[in-house]
């Protein structure tokens, strides 16, 4: 009977590697079930084993355990398949995805950061900064973190920083001003002010200063293109965009589901108003609206499943970059939900980062 029952809660888990999380503690099951699958396989397959023991209940239980190891495995079958049109879209040598790295769950070299502090609204502000392995002057990536505009900080997800200043790039994590108590647009006034910061200090940080690169997640994602596509500084080479919210009147009118987040109260904690009695504030925070032909280069990563920030978001920038001429590239997984990428070794991570050297190699050279 407990072999049946675990069986079958493998089974439900397992559903959510091809359907949408429905709540929040769901959500983050989900980023387990797609992009850790080794180790849920792994479980499954005792239970498979554990069956040639047991007789009561052991075809149900078999079968359950069958369907869930099929789901479970259909995420990394998926990225392998994916992995294919990614090599030709960049007419690439090796492969995107490693089996072997996702088996094995290592791949990255750490680095440790400097600590630094930048001046912003009269505040001290952190950057935690990687120093690329490679001599002289080199480019400099700025990542802007995630959190709901509320929460986070810049020792976020630090093993693609770590991967970046191996390929030869200075890495700078910032830290922002985070709401409520901040509204925007003070967290791009931050990123503006580290920005200067970085520049001043270029020769001791041995930064190239005509090759910027912004990059970030989820709300950190917002705070980066609307800086790129704001700041009109022609050091900036591009910008990546980690599953964030590029329309925020559409977004409000199109909550999340309120078993997954309370996306309207997080944006108005954030604009400091309903979208009905300060319209102009969603514009003006919104990346698609300063969107010109002398936009940089946009890298777009999404997840279909997403249940945080819907996709449709990187949909319609996609398409009002390409409406301005505006290079791009869309990196859409169609199981990966929000944060996929908090595995850097898991077939989203694998995915994104090498399509994110192969974008930073483009635009900076």
């Amino acid at each position: 009977m407990l072999r049946f029952i675990l069986c079958l809660i493998c089974l439900l888990v397992s559903c959510l590697a091809v359907l949408k999380a429905p709540t929040y503690h769901l959500w983050l099951v989900a980023i387990l079930v797609t992009e850790f699958p080794v180790f849920l396989a792994g479980v499954i397959i005792v239970l498979l084993l554990w069956g040639i023991k047991v007789e009561r209940f052991n075809l149900p239980g078999t079968l359950s355990a069958i369907i869930a190891l099929m789901l479970v495995l259909s995420t990394p079958a998926r990225a392998w398949l994916l992995a294919g049109d990614i090599k030709n879209d960049f007419s690439a040598g090796s492969s995107p995805i490693s089996l072997k790295q996702l088996f094995s769950g290592k791949g990255t070299r750490e680095v440790s950061p400097d600590k630094l502090s930048y001046v912003s609204k009269g505040d001290h502000l952190k950057i935690n900064f990687f120093s690329a392995v490679s001599a002289g002057e080199r480019p400099c990536i700025i990542v802007i973190h995630g959190g709901s505009w509320k929460s986070g900080n810049n020792a976020q997800l630090p093993e693609l920083n770590s991967v970046l200043a191996s390929e030869g790039y200075h890495v700078a994590a910032v830290n922002y001003h985070l709401a409520p108590k901040y509204q925007s647009p003070v967290q791009v006034d931050d990123i503006r002010s580290a920005f200067e910061y970085l520049k001043k200090h270029s020769k001791e940080l041995r930064i190239d200063t005509s090759r910027f690169v912004l990059l970030g997640r989820s709300a950190g994602a917002q705070i980066a293109l609307v800086s790129a596509y704001t700041m009109h500084e022609r050091g900036i080479k591009g910008v990546i965009d980690f599953y964030g919210p590029a329309d925020m009147i559409w977004g409000y009118t199109r909550p999340a589901s309120p078993l997954v987040m309370d996306s309207r109260k997080v944006m108005e904690d954030y604009l400091g108003a309903t979208l009905e009695v300060k319209p102009k504030y969603y514009e003006l925070s919104s990346p698609i609206y300063f969107i010109t032909a002398d936009s940089p280069p946009t890298l777009i990563i999404h997840g279909e499943n997403d249940v945080l920030v819907d996709y449709e978001h990187s949909r319609r920038l996609q398409n009002k970059l390409q409406e301005s001429s505006v290079k791009n590239y869309f990196l859409s997984l169609p199981w990966a939900t929000h944060g996929f990428d908090y595995n850097i070794n898991g077939p989203g991570g694998q995915l994104s980062t090498f399509v994110i050297k192969k974008f930073l190699k483009d635009v900076t050279r």
